[in-house]
């Protein structure tokens, strides 16, 4: 494995993940008039094929 192509292709997807579930948090909030309070969020990620499965969960502070 070359390790300098695993973590550029790593850090690629991961700027990708949360680019676009940036865009879909704002997005639903503009669209659900959401103006306070707090979004319980969870993400979940997995490799296909090898059985993994990780999870994250925490609040946006909607201020």
């Amino acid at each position: 494995m070359d390790d300098e192509k695993f973590n550029m292709s790593t850090r690629k997807y991961l700027k990708q993940v949360g680019v676009t579930s940036q865009q879909a948090i704002e997005r639903h909030v503009r669209e659900h008039g959401d103006t306070s309070g707090r979004l319980k969020v969870r993400t979940v990620l997995t490799i296909e094929g090898h059985g993994m499965e990780h999870v994250v969960e925490g609040e946006i502070d909607l201020g």
